[in-house]
């Protein structure tokens, strides 16, 4: 669904626990700047809407602090995986890549599609075993807030059943987490329709134009505010 409405980041919401030294380090130091989006359709796209990997980029590339940097997002979404399959994934489509940053999507497909719950919390907590033992930056991003995800009671408990442990296993691995989740129920809480949050196919899932573009602004702008502390605390 289009709307003119104004995308709120609400920065407060969305901020970063940790710093991000390799990050903050190589754009200090390097031209070429390489992250890699694990996920799902939330980062492969869907239904014709430009996901967030390639938006991420192209703001990225375009904001004055990093402007001319090659600044590259490749994106590795896979439609209907979970963390079980993406955990799979790691080696071939992050490791290889030898990133900075890392922005693995779960919890999606976790909840649409009914996952073990067990299953995904152990394959999680493996990943981020392995991606924090490499000298990357990680960025966890949770489920979209969407009618497929929330739509019913039952959903909704088992949505906030998968957040919490989401948010529970990436501070424990002392991992940063962008809460989307609560980002686009932050929306809703203050007068945005739900109907406006996903594209109008008849799934009710993914992102419309306007949260895909308002999500990537608050996470662009939560990336900024934790490089620019990482150099204060770094001096």
């Amino acid at each position: 669904m289009a709307t003119s409405r104004t995308c709120e980041t609400h920065p407060e919401l969305v901020r970063f626990q940790h710093e991000m030294p390799h990050l903050a380090e190589a754009l200090k130091r390097e031209r070429k700047i390489k992250v890699v989006a694990l996920g799902s359709s939330s980062t492969a796209g869907a239904d014709r809407i430009l996901p967030f990997p390639p938006r991420l980029e192209m703001a990225w590339r375009s904001q004055k602090p990093t402007f001319g940097r090659m600044i590259d997002v490749i994106n590795r979404g896979i439609g209907g995986q979970e963390a079980p399959e993406e955990f799979s994934r790691i080696e071939a489509d992050v490791i290889a890549e030898a990133p900075v940053m890392v922005i693995w999507q779960v919890g999606t497909n976790a909840v649409y599609r009914n996952y073990n719950f067990d299953q995904v919390q152990a394959t999680f907590a493996a990943g981020l075993d392995v991606l924090t033992g490499l000298p990357i930056d990680v960025v966890v991003m949770d489920s979209q807030y969407t009618q497929a995800i929330i739509g019913t009671p039952d959903l909704l408990k088992l949505a906030n059943q998968f957040m919490s442990m989401i948010a529970e296993v990436a501070a424990d691995r002392r991992v940063n987490l962008f809460r989307r989740f609560a980002l686009m129920k932050q929306w809703v809480d203050t007068g945005v329709q739900l109907s406006e949050l996903d594209d109008g196919a008849p799934e009710h899932l993914h992102t419309s134009e306007w949260a895909t573009d308002c999500v990537t602004q608050a996470l662009l702008g939560a990336i900024n505010e934790a490089v620019a502390r990482t150099v204060i605390a770094q001096g």
